[in-house]
């Protein structure tokens, strides 16, 4: 592996735009989406003739955010909308028959999820509800019979950029009715919520996405929205950066629907005042504490059922919590560098989510087997599905026999280590070096490095639980400088051979008013 410069590291970097960033003025006409305008015409018209409109939203931080946008949107024509996210344990994912028995509404618009909905979208025809469903999952064959379907990955849309999330459709469907009613309602207003959306559902931080991302992390800075300013208070830096959001704004966001219910996190969003906004946030705050016990423990069972001869992962059990499935899918694939399936059994069914890896489409190989399956959606890096307990060895064994076909490099992962970063090296220049090239994200991860056969000088466990360390290394013997890295979620202990090699990232911190370069294990070998 060899070494590389600030001024190697700045020449890679720039490598990977080949052009310009994009500016607010040149995103996609809205209209190009299918159907979009033939939706915003009809919302619109349900508007002008005051008819009962009800959204169904989904309980992730994309789910969430589409609701919220659209609930300020509407609180500011005024018009009532009833907003509902589905509760994961009673409800299901989506809009649902089961969402649907509590629905009295003349139009249903569905943000986030609908586009596997055929069962639901029946039963809106039988009671004479118009549907209309704006989604960025990828289609099953059968499509729901729905008034209009907004939707970028449909083979049939002209949008340009297809990799948008769930709040990015809504949010340009909006764009559409705020013309059609002729609103004098700001759409930049919502960019903080949307800049967490596209971040939260790793969605490729380039073309758009970047100018949005961009856009709306220099929002959350300025904006007046309650939820924004306790963001803002809460991570307390002179700059929120992409990873700040996707570490410690999202999680938080999710925990909520993983283990009780989104209307916690709505609500948090769509706060009028700060006192609401805040008490919101704190719940969140420990419902995602409670999320990480629940994680921890259940990712221990997890990697003690996973059969290392497969190529993809598995597991299943009964007790298992549905809400922290997904988290624990993508702990076994960052341990085994597989994808990997956890289902969560109750009553004889299987519920669970998937994860996935380097050019691995998990999406495509589990709609391959899906004659085992009762449902599933999703994408090519992260998918969600059903099944009868019953099947799951079936299932197990179709999914590895169909893994054979691809080829062993795309189980690769993406985050290649770019070359030993020399000790003098890391410093500030190195930090704006960054700076110039972030939001760092899908598509545009943060450069790792390697630190290999380094000399372990000294080590200690942080946090209230002793689950962090803090290692002091010396990258090479002839050095008196250290290097510091810390190892999140690891309990690191002296190695027989004094030795450390590992990949890492470097961050800026902010402590005290001073700026330095902070060193964060990605994976110790």
């Amino acid at each position: 592996m060899q070494t590389i410069s600030k001024k190697e590291l700045f020449a890679l970097l720039s490598s990977r735009f080949d052009q310009e960033d994009k500016k607010l003025s040149q995103i996609p006409n809205p209209a190009l989406l299918q159907d979009a305008p033939k939706a915003a015409k009809k919302i619109a018209d349900a508007i002008r003739e005051n008819k009962k409109i009800t959204l169904v939203g989904d309980y992730d931080v994309d789910g969430v955010s589409s609701t919220a946008i659209m609930v300020d949107f509407f609180r500011q024509i005024p018009y009532p909308l009833e907003a509902i996210i589905p509760n994961r344990f009673r409800d299901g994912y989506g809009v649902s028959p089961t969402v649907l028995q509590r629905v009295e509404a003349d139009l249903v618009i569905t943000v986030d999820n609908g586009i596997t909905a055929v069962e639901a979208a029946q039963v809106c025809k039988e009671r004479g509800i118009d549907l209309i469903i704006t989604d960025h999952h990828t289609a099953s064959d059968i499509l729901p019979e729905a008034f209009a379907i907004v939707d970028p990955k449909l083979t049939t849309c002209e949008y340009p950029f297809t990799e948008i999330c769930g709040a990015q459709v809504a949010w340009l469907l909006l764009a559409l009715v705020k013309k059609e009613l002729a609103l004098n309602i700001n759409m930049r207003q919502f960019l903080d919520i949307l800049a967490i959306a596209i971040i939260a559902d790793i969605m490729p931080l380039i073309n758009i996405n970047r100018t949005l991302v961009k856009e709306g992390l220099k929002l959350l800075h300025s904006s007046k929205r309650p939820s924004s300013i306790i963001i803002r208070d809460f991570l307390d830096k002179t700059k929120i950066t992409s990873e700040d959001i996707a570490f410690q704004i999202a999680p938080r966001l999710n925990s909520a629907g993983r283990l009780e219910d989104a209307s916690i996190a709505l609500d948090f969003y769509t706060a009028t005042d700060t006192n609401k906004a805040y008490s919101q946030f704190e719940l969140l705050g420990e419902l995602n504490n409670l999320r990480k016990e629940t994680e921890a423990q259940t990712t221990l069972k997890a990697i003690s059922s996973v059969n290392k001869n497969d190529r993809i992962i598995v597991v299943s059990s009964e007790g298992w919590h549905e809400g922290v499935v997904g988290i624990v899918a993508a702990r076994l694939v960052d341990k085994f560098g597989k994808p990997a399936i956890v289902l969560n059994i109750e009553k004889g069914i299987a519920k669970g989510s998937a994860r996935s890896i380097g050019d691995v489409n998990i999406y495509e190989l589990i709609k391959k087997n899906s004659s085992y399956l009762t449902k599933f959606g999703g994408h090519k890096m992260a998918a969600g599905l059903g099944l009868k307990e019953e099947d799951i060895p079936l299932f197990r064994e179709a999914i590895n026999i169909s893994a054979l076909e691809i080829d062993p490099k795309d189980f690769i992962p993406k985050e290649a280590v770019a070359g030993i970063l020399l000790t003098d090296e890391i410093d500030n220049e190195l930090l704006d070096i960054f700076e110039q090239f972030e939001p760092f994200g899908e598509a545009n991860p943060r450069p790792m490095f390697l630190l290999k056969d380094a000399e372990i000088v000294n080590i200690k466990l942080m946090g209230a639980d002793k689950s962090h360390s803090r290692i002091e290394a010396r990258q090479y013997p002839h050095q008196t400088k250290t290097i510091e890295l810390i190892a999140f979620r690891t309990v690191f202990e002296m190695t027989a051979s004094k030795k450390i090699s590992c990949s890492y990232s470097v961050v800026k911190n902010e402590f005290n008013g001073k700026v330095n370069p902070q060193l964060l294990v990605n994976k110790i070998y």
